[in-house]
């Protein structure tokens, strides 16, 4: 079965304007190890480009990774839904939220937030309620974390502290 297919969807997951090559690595890393379909970036820094100096998984080799220059120029898949993650007053706190089938998660650069445009660009934007801002790589691996709990196939939480037997859902972790 094709990770564009089945009833717990895909997703892809991308950032505008990163600038830290070690970041951009670490997303890349993340979107490989939760079984993502494709990785990309909008208005990457020149120097983040070259991601097989970052990314210690060999996402490149393994996931297609799109650049696109701007925002005007970036696109998706029929019936993909964006889903920017920012830290503003009327975004969606990550907990409540009812991740869509098929996405593509956009995080922002760091020292800074989605572009407007970007965010016009959302159907949705999503907060990890947090004080504060955290790096922008932490910020992907808890948005594909939720993403996972809540739509893996993951047993509902026992009551009381510890753990079920019932190990991981069928065919977890993702191969591919």
């Amino acid at each position: 079965m094709s990770r564009f297919s089945g009833s717990k969807g895909w997703f892809a997951v991308g950032a505008e304007g990163i600038s830290k090559p070690m970041n951009l690595g670490a997303i890349l890393r993340t979107a490989h190890a939760f079984g993502a379909s494709y990785a990309f970036t909008v208005d990457a820094a020149h120097k983040v480009r070259d991601v097989r100096l970052s990314d210690t998984s060999g996402t490149a080799e393994n996931m297609p990774l799109f650049a696109y220059d701007s925002v005007e120029d970036f696109s998706l898949p029929p019936k993909c839904v964006l889903v920017g993650v920012e830290l503003t007053d009327d975004a969606i706190d990550l907990p409540t939220f009812r991740h869509p089938k098929a996405a593509a998660y956009v995080l922002g650069r760091e020292r800074g937030s989605l572009s407007d445009a970007m965010q016009a660009r959302c159907d949705y934007l999503v907060k990890i309620p947090t004080r504060f801002c955290v790096n922008v790589s932490v910020a992907c691996a808890i948005v594909l974390y939720d993403r996972t709990r809540v739509m893996g196939g993951w047993p509902d939480r026992p009551v009381r502290p510890g753990g079920p037997e019932l190990g991981a859902p069928e065919g977890w972790p993702p191969r591919g």
